[in-house]
């Protein structure tokens, strides 16, 4: 992770994500994609991605996003065997890998049931 995220004008850097149980939010990513869970300055519960360039924290009261429109991929070394951790975590695939395509994607939902996608780079 690095020291500090890059600064720059247009970067997006910050996300809330809806969460029915933060706390099995904060599991399920830290045990999939290694974010660091940790409490922000007003003791919500936040996070770091894995690599130290997007934080954000998980909110109540919200509906998550569990259609397709706007969807966020996290950038994933082995795309099959993450998609093994996000089942076991509790999470569901709705779209698996398409094998021969170009890109190596596939969509799930977390366990509060926002869609997500993932992105193995070098596919």
């Amino acid at each position: 992770m690095a020291d500090r995220p890059t600064y720059g004008n247009g970067k997006i850097c910050y996300i809330e994500v809806p969460a029915s149980d933060i706390a099995a939010s904060a599991v399920f990513f830290q045990s999939v994609f290694n974010w660091r869970v940790r409490a922000d300055n007003a003791g919500n519960t936040s996070f770091d991605d894995g690599v130290g360039e997007v934080s954000g924290m998980w909110v109540s009261g919200r509906k998550p996003m569990a259609e397709a429109g706007f969807i966020i991929s996290i950038m994933v070394d082995n795309a099959e065997a993450t998609i093994e951790l996000i089942k076991v975590n509790g999470g569901g695939i709705v779209k698996p890998i398409i094998k021969g395509e170009p890109e190596i994607t596939a969509h799930f939902t977390d366990p509060a049931g926002n869609l997500w996608g993932i992105y193995q780079h070098g596919g």
